[in-house]
């Protein structure tokens, strides 16, 4: 999850409050947290430089597929800010071992899996201990460092994000090429058990990270569940035109359910006494653009990742070793736009960086509109689909502090996780679109397959199209200004 860490206020008369104690294995807790976190933004791409394999042993076509990302990033994010309530009322501790295990038993799960439902079944229960796990370790970070240490490793937590990035990519290569995929899901175990008897063994006693931290308030499960509902049945509305059309009940049904979902989902919000979100919070527009604008971001960044595994491996016919090593240059540009933007954010305000992301990110998806049979790799994909996600990076960055602008100190942790919430849904239905537009194309059979190519030229005309259209609308989406330095530094993952 994405977090604007405390300001420490010092006592004005320099008495009367003593200075939280140093856990003394603080910095080794550190490690092993991000070692937790990087599986969970790793096991994003890692999968998609294995999807064709995955595709092949298990009969599973397109559709099927993309349910196989979908299922994780959906689950993910619709829950998130459910984990961050059970936290609070499990405690920090509790709710991390919980969702670490669920993950990691749903990763052997995933790589057990002799068929597409059951790997799609594992996926989903990794998403649900994703989201229970991840807002649990931010917690933990922020409740073991205080005061300079504190920004420190939030530094380093936010790093994790673009690292699991790129090294995903590449194990996915190296697994897919080695052992075999199912590897991309059983690495995770031994990490999983490292992370589940050490963290508890080096934290030890410690109350204020052990107790629960809220005063055992209720739970929104019914705000959780119509929140998962909507985008879920939505995301199925989407995947079922690509084989039925859109003039069929396949498509219209579920639509109107997630409709009448989002509905319930807003009832539901305002009679709770407890609500998962605070409705009052969308009025504030600087929240609701940034957290739109990192949604279109983070759709047009996963798929394109996905439109690009299947093409470098069905129509080039490149090994999932080499696919990964095409795709880290691409993974270290999300890196350096992230880095890069607080410049430009600082420099020029959320309007005009935006702009010129989103219209850069059109421009590299343009450039990827005319890959066919005989395009060469370094040529004619790595350049275009580098550019699309360094200006991405750069985006991500500017999303999320454009939307943490100006807000109270109690309100951030909530709008935190609704831009993470927006990160994960935005993959899930970006994935979803995509594929959908992409048709045959992803079907493959071998260079220079029947199916051609013409569904990835149209899928990327779509990724063009979309972010041309975000960069000419950043004006109505993203507030005027520049970031408040005062407001501290913003982590996104």
């Amino acid at each position: 999850m994405r977090h604007v860490p405390e300001t420490a206020h010092p006592d004005p008369h320099g008495h009367g409050t003593a200075a939280p104690a140093e856990h003394p294995h603080r910095w080794r807790l550190l490690a092993l947290l991000c070692l937790a976190q990087f599986m969970l933004i790793a096991d994003v791409t890692v999968i998609n430089v294995a999807l064709p394999t995955i595709g092949e042993d298990l009969g599973l076509d397109g559709s099927g597929l993309t349910w196989v990302v979908t299922a994780y990033t959906l689950f993910f994010g619709s829950l998130l800010l459910l984990g961050g309530r059970l936290a609070d009322a499990l405690g920090k501790l509790r709710a991390f071992l919980a969702g670490l295990t669920v993950f990691t038993a749903a990763s052997i799960a995933s790589g057990l899996a002799v068929g597409g439902g059951m790997l799609i079944a594992a996926r989903s229960a990794q998403g649900v201990g994703a989201a229970l796990m991840s807002p649990a370790a931010m917690a933990l970070v922020t409740a073991l460092f205080h005061g300079p240490d504190r920004n420190k490793a939030l530094g380093v937590w936010a790093a994790i994000g673009g690292a699991g990035s790129a090294v995903g990519v590449l194990l996915g290569g190296v697994f897919v090429s080695g052992p075999g995929w199912e590897w991309v899901f059983f690495i995770n175990v031994p990490v999983g058990l490292v992370a589940l008897f050490a963290v508890p063994a080096l934290l030890g006693n410690s109350p204020e990270l052990v107790r629960r931290s809220g005063a055992g308030g209720s739970v929104d499960l019914a705000g959780a569940l119509t929140l998962t509902a909507a985008p879920g049945l939505l995301v199925y509305g989407l995947v079922q035109t690509r084989d039925h059309g859109f003039d069929t009940p396949g498509f219209w049904l579920p639509v109107i359910g997630a409709l009448l979902s989002a509905v319930v989902f807003v009832a539901v919000e305002r009679r709770v006494r407890e609500p998962l979100v605070r409705l009052a919070l969308f009025t504030r527009r600087s929240l609701v653009g940034g957290s739109t604008v990192m949604l279109a971001a983070s759709g047009l960044l996963i798929s394109s990742f996905f439109l690009s595994s299947f093409y470098v491996q069905h129509i080039l016919g490149f090994s999932a070793l080499k696919t990964g090593l095409v795709f880290l240059p691409v993974a270290v540009a999300i890196t350096l736009g992230a880095h890069a933007a607080s410049h430009l954010v600082d420099r020029l305000g959320w309007r005009p960086a935006g702009a010129i992301a989103f219209a850069l990110t059109a421009v590299g998806a343009a450039l990827l509109t005319r890959l066919d049979a005989s395009s060469d790799v370094w040529t004619d994909l790595v350049p275009g689909f580098t550019l699309l996600s360094l200006a991405l990076g750069t985006a991500f960055v500017c999303a999320t502090t454009a939307a943490m602008n100006g807000l109270p100190h109690q309100d951030m942790g909530l709008a935190s996780g609704l831009v993470s919430t927006s990160h994960e849904l935005g993959a899930a239905l970006g994935v979803a679109v995509i594929s959908t537009i992409a048709g045959a194309s992803l079907e493959g059979g071998g260079p220079g397959a029947a199916a051609g190519t013409s569904g990835f030229d149209h899928a990327f005309t779509a990724c063009a199209i979309i972010a041309a259209v975000v960069a000419a609308v950043g004006a109505l989406l993203l507030p005027a200004g520049r970031p408040d330095p005062a407001q501290g530094p913003v982590m996104p993952h």
